[in-house]
């Protein structure tokens, strides 16, 4: 039977977010019990109902990054084939990164003989613990790791055309390089960011990964519930 691993963080109102973005607004919009004065439905029957007022930017929270986010000529998120966002991966254990520390090249080849799985065409989830580690708290915004530019050239040459990370970013916060998504922009690659749950995947071989996004007009990112199908 297969397993479910929602790798998703709640949405919630004024949630941690990246320190130079607006934090999300969710309110009620109408609720059981004010909608309970429109009388609807029948005498017998009376129906209610409840609606929110969502608001927060298309990067808050477990999304992808469309690959215009990178670059004034990528591709919007609403034009990127559907199967970019799904398939086979695996997750690899970089537990030993340090808060603002590097993954480079070594350390993924290491994590990849780990796994046992050999990196080709997967989507590579990275697990560094940095969500367990500090959410909700404001240091899982400003505490992670980030992947050198050969490292995410690595990704790319074994066709891994997404990879997911713990944290608001693929690239450290105290580093304005941002080689990740510099050269995701130059492969045509891209990635999801602030994914939990990792350290239920690792050591497990080969799972399905899914994180479709919204179809957001001309967007440069969008929300997603991301979750993995272990066979």
């Amino acid at each position: 039977m297969s397993k479910i691993v929602d790798l998703s963080v709640e949405i919630y109102h004024q949630m941690p977010c990246h320190r130079a973005l607006v934090r999300p607004i969710i309110t009620d919009l109408m609720t059981h019990e004010k909608s309970a004065a429109d009388l609807l439905g029948t005498t017998e029957d009376r129906f209610t109902s409840a609606i929110e007022f969502l608001s927060m930017i298309t990067h808050t929270g477990t999304h992808v990054d469309a690959p215009y986010h990178f670059g004034p000529g990528g591709e919007t998120i609403e034009n990127i084939p559907l199967d970019t966002f799904f398939g086979k991966a695996v997750c690899l254990d970089l537990t030993h990164i340090p808060d603002l520390g590097d993954i480079d090249v070594a350390d993924l080849e290491a994590a990849e003989a780990k796994s046992g799985i050999k990196v080709d065409g997967h989507i590579v989830l990275l697990n560094t613990g940095l969500h367990n580690r500090h959410f909700p708290t404001d240091e899982s915004m400003t505490r992670n790791p980030g992947l050198t530019a050969a490292a995410t050239h690595w990704l790319a040459d074994r066709g891994s055309k997404l990879h997911g990370v713990e944290g608001p970013s693929t690239d450290r916060p105290n580093f304005t390089e941002f080689p990740n998504h510099r050269v995701c922009r130059d492969r045509g690659i891209t990635h999801v960011e602030w994914l939990c749950n990792l350290e239920q995947l690792v050591g497990i071989g080969e799972f399905q990964f899914f994180a479709v996004p919204l179809k957001i007009r001309h967007g440069s990112g969008s929300p997603v519930r991301a979750f993995a199908i272990i066979n």
